[in-house]
């Protein structure tokens, strides 16, 4: 896991200006997390949550199988029977907490210790010298469908095929298969090893998180360092030396460098090195280095960052031409701006019937809005509107496809950005008898008039949706791609605890656009469909534990968002467009190669999901996607450009654009015949 993914579900959040501290300990004091802390920090996610108000019997069974299936999501640990065990030994948790005593806490963490060391025993059994890879074993890696093993004897089958599956993710990299085993018994030792240095305080971040998951998918608790990183991904920037670590095999590694960060200008440090050890400078004077062979990810980030203008010494093991090298560098640390989360522009080209078009594509991978005000992605697409106006742009894209949420005021500045003023969204709060509070665009400047195309996926959530079923319920642009979006329609509030103690991350309301539909579990659909690979994936809102029931409101669409003449004046598109649109692009979907491929995709792994993948079968294809993703990291940036341009959902969504520009322009649509079979019929607006 990257150092910069190391954040919680991103969620649609409310302006940091709204935001409450609530000090525990009073000013100036700053505390560790104790089990004295925990009762308080409950009662402030329940005094918040707009559904729940009070500990319940319901909530309480919810928290324990939270909390146990934490420990274990992939079931490999655990039986039915300790499953069992567990839940008893936690039985009456939440009067036990109030009481201040989380003594049952520390004893599932024990137990789970237990159980880990009874699994890496039977693992390292296994992986001996004389271990034979059997390629021939059918594993159902979905836990969910698999369920926990009913007895010891089924567990350790379980877990002798999921031994063989580590170390088939080992030979697909390329490594023979002693140095394989090798390396799969290490990181059993590696794991023993870190769960034997969790602290009293990890264990409590534990269960306020799965006490918080229980209220709902998107209540969470934050951490002092999990803050930070949230911090972070919200402003698009941090000080440091501007590269992405991952953990490997017990190395902290270098994925990738940050354009113009301290790392990359310094020429010293490559992708694939490997930090052995970190050094601080105190009063201008180098310390002792300190090796971080066998850390966690985290903390070897944590001694890295730091203040701009100050250094660090980094031991890096860098393998080149087989032979294996050490280097001592000095970086100095600086303010990294992660433009690769930032919104940007590019252009396509496209040429129909003799007529020359030019696409603007827009990539929004999130909704970010610094806390200082100097950064935000609504302003950062405003000026890109005024880039591809210079540019004579036919159209734009705006791609949400990649976009998990963010900043709820910029979701509203942005769809702003397309028509007049008016109502963007509408948000409940936990007191059912005030009406939701309207959020509108009080911007009159309409930055785009022209042809739009929304493209979104399944993973599409939040503040996307709220732009995207917002532009459609003005029926202001035609929405392509995934038959519907995750469908997460509710409002997170980050409330800061006192210093140390983290932040409360609360659903505090409902969100409804325009036309008064919550997005909750039915998402925004798309007026033209395309294949997926994720079509047979249970992604989305409603899949989710504990998701929040949809909810429907009156309309509350803004004329003063249309208008008809003068320079601002924009189309609608309507529903017998978007019939052609759609007819057209399926037309073209049933005999583009790329779709077809993905279709075949799909109903392959659907099979796989049920029955489970044979190692044998699926190891070329796993080893394929792996060099591929590998290539596409070492690509520079005009090659990766060209890449995302080739996608086939961005060439549909230009070609279902330069449809639209040829309507709009009141150049007729010519529609192919396809005599084999019909065409399947569009989504409606609005539906």
């Amino acid at each position: 896991m990257k150092f910069l993914s190391l954040l919680l579900a991103t969620s649609l959040m409310l302006p940091l200006s709204l935001q409450a501290q609530w000090n525990l300990f009073g000013p100036g004091k700053k505390a560790n997390l104790k089990c004295d802390n925990v009762q308080d920090i409950k009662k402030g996610f329940l005094i918040a949550h707009v559904n729940t108000s009070k500990l319940t019997p319901t909530l309480e069974a919810r928290t324990i199988k939270r909390h146990l299936e934490s420990f274990d999501p992939m079931k490999i640990y655990f039986s039915k029977p300790d499953i069992q065990t567990l839940t008893k030994k936690m039985k009456n948790v939440f009067k036990m907490v109030e009481a201040g005593n989380c003594s049952q806490l520390f004893e599932v963490q024990d137990f789970y210790l237990k159980r880990v060391k009874d699994r890496v025993e039977f693992a390292k059994s296994k992986l001996k010298k004389d271990f034979k890879f059997d390629k021939s074993i059918r594993i159902i890696l979905d836990p969910d469908k698999r369920g926990y093993a009913a007895t010891e004897k089924e567990l350790q089958k379980l877990q002798e095929k999921y031994i063989h599956f580590q170390v088939s993710n080992r030979l697909i990299t390329g490594k023979k298969l002693p140095e394989s085993v090798t390396l799969v018994k290490k990181s059993y030792d590696r794991g023993i090893r870190k769960l034997e240095k969790y602290k009293k305080e990890d264990v409590l971040v534990g269960y306020l998180n799965s006490f918080a998951h229980s209220l709902d998918p998107h209540t969470s608790y934050f951490s002092a360092d999990a803050l930070e990183d949230f911090e972070i991904q919200m402003s698009l920037s941090l000080e440091g030396i501007g590269a992405t670590l991952t953990p490997e095999d017990g190395f902290t590694t270098v994925d990738s460098l940050v354009k113009g960060g301290a790392a990359e200008r310094s020429g010293k440090i490559l992708p694939k090195d490997k930090i052995i050890a970190v050094g601080q400078f105190e009063k201008g004077r180098p310390q002792a280095f300190e090796n971080v062979v066998e850390w966690d990810l985290r903390d070897v980030v944590r001694l890295i960052r730091g203040k701009k203008g100050t250094k660090v010494r980094l031991k890096i093991l860098r393998t080149a031409k087989g032979k294996t090298e050490h280097h001592t560098v000095t970086l100095v640390r600086d303010k990294i701006k992660l433009e690769d989360e930032a919104a940007q522009l590019t252009f396509l080209n496209k040429e129909i019937n003799g007529v020359k078009r030019k696409v603007g594509l827009i990539n929004l991978p999130s909704f970010y809005a610094s806390s200082k005000g100097d950064r935000s992605s609504a302003r950062d697409v405003k000026n890109i509107i005024r880039q591809a106006k210079a540019e004579n742009v036919d159209g734009l894209i705006l791609d949400m496809s990649q976009n998990g949420g963010g900043s709820l005021s910029d979701a509203v500045d942005l769809a702003g950005l397309f028509f007049k003023t008016g109502n963007v969204v509408k948000q409940s709060s936990k007191n059912p008898r005030l009406k939701p509070i309207p959020l509108q665009d009080d911007d009159p400047e309409v930055d785009w008039t022209g042809p739009l195309v929304v493209l979104i996926s399944r993973i599409s959530a939040s503040a996307s949706e709220i732009v995207a079923g917002t532009l459609k319920d003005y029926d202001r642009a035609v929405i392509v791609g995934a038959d519907h979006t995750f469908g997460k329609g509710s409002v997170q509030q980050v409330i800061p605890l006192s210093p140390g103690l983290g932040a409360l991350k609360v659903t505090v309301g409902m969100f409804f656009t325009p036309g008064g539909f919550s997005t909750q579990h039915r998402g925004v659909t798309s007026h033209v469909v395309l294949p997926s690979v994720l079509d047979d994936k249970e992604i989305g809102e409603k899949t989710l534990d504990y998701s929040l029931p949809p909810k429907k409101i009156n309309k509350f669409i803004s004329r003063s968002a249309f208008v008809k003449s003068g320079k601002d004046k924009w189309s609608t598109v309507s529903s017998s467009v978007i019939k052609k649109l759609a007819k057209r692009s399926a037309i073209r979907v049933k005999k583009d190669k790329e779709f077809q491929e993905i279709v075949e995709e799909v109903k392959k792994a659907k099979v796989e999901e049920e029955k489970g993948i044979v190692l044998g079968d699926s190891f070329d294809e796993r080893k394929d996607k792996k060099d591929e993703f590998d290539k596409k990291k070492s690509l520079s940036d005009k090659e990766k450009i060209a890449e995302y341009h080739k996608r086939p959902d961005i060439k549909e969504a230009a070609n279902v654009l330069v449809d639209l520009i040829d309507v709009q322009s009141k150049v007729p649509l010519k529609i192919a015949k396809d005599t084999k079979k019909k065409a399947p019929a569009s989504i409606k607006p609005g539906s």
